[in-house]
């Protein structure tokens, strides 16, 4: 996946290893919920609210008065702002791994079953998908990867390509959910789905067939598609070539 920029990776790898240092240090100060504040029951506030609200709506103000606190109290387990959605976000992500089943099927299968289950928590709680970053540093992106990998090892890829091909995999989920579901995620309270797939078709239908083909051909295919079945079709295609890579067969 191609980078949205390089300051934003900066800024992202510096939230998490904030987010990584975080840790619960005992009983808030006085005027807290002395012995029942945690950083454990902040994040999970913080989840409801950034469901209800998004981004923009969460304030340390509101999640004080919906944990029946004070704001201090909040700021001795968490920093500021950006580490709490960033260990929102890990807390989705482990939801969704605690969702994906763990059968014995095929290595093929289980990363299907895997990407999936990661791509429809993404899609309920949509302000998550651009903070899931890559390569991983919190606890549950580093379960996803490496679940990933111990699964791509049980293909018959050499043993010298599993870190590239599980990364790419995982950049897959977690790149393309986010630019699949933020644009979606984003949109104004006035601006449903269909409307902005609307508007956006009849934008390609206005454009020069000779200077794009595709699109005004195509036009009618972007109000109708399925975000998960997009996701999925290209979820496919990249196993289908995991399999060929892993098992090739001889022309026929």
């Amino acid at each position: 996946m191609v980078p949205r920029s390089i300051s934003n990776m900066e800024r992202g790898t510096r939230v998490c290893q904030n987010a990584v240092m975080q840790r619960t240090r005992g009983r808030a100060p006085t005027g807290g919920r002395a012995g029942a504040l945690s950083q454990e029951l902040i994040v999970d506030a913080a989840v409801e609210l950034l469901d209800e609200r998004g981004e923009r709506g969460l304030t340390f103000r509101l999640l004080a008065k919906h944990l029946h606190t004070g704001p201090g109290a909040l700021y001795w387990h968490v920093t500021n702002k950006d580490v709490l959605v960033t260990l929102a976000a890990d807390q989705v992500l482990g939801r969704a791994l605690a969702a994906a089943p763990r059968s014995a099927e095929d290595a093929g299968s289980g990363l299907r079953a895997l990407a999936i289950a990661v791509f429809d928590a993404l899609d309920r709680h949509p302000w998550a998908a651009p903070h899931v970053n890559a390569p991983p540093t919190l606890e549950n992106g580093l379960r996803l990867l490496d679940r990933i990998g111990t699964l791509v090892a049980r293909t018959g890829l050499p043993a010298e390509r599993h870190f590239t091909v599980s990364t790419a995999i995982s950049y897959y989920i977690t790149g393309v959910s986010a630019q699949i579901i933020v644009p979606c995620a984003t949109l104004d309270a006035t601006t449903s789905r269909d409307a902005f797939l609307d508007q956006t078709a009849a934008r390609w239908e206005e454009l020069d067939p000779a200077d794009y083909p595709f699109l005004t051909s195509t036009a009618k295919d972007l109000r109708d598609h399925a975000d998960r079945d997009q996701f999925i079709t290209g979820l496919d295609m990249l196993l289908d070539g995991l399999n060929t890579t892993a098992d090739p067969r001889p022309p026929a």
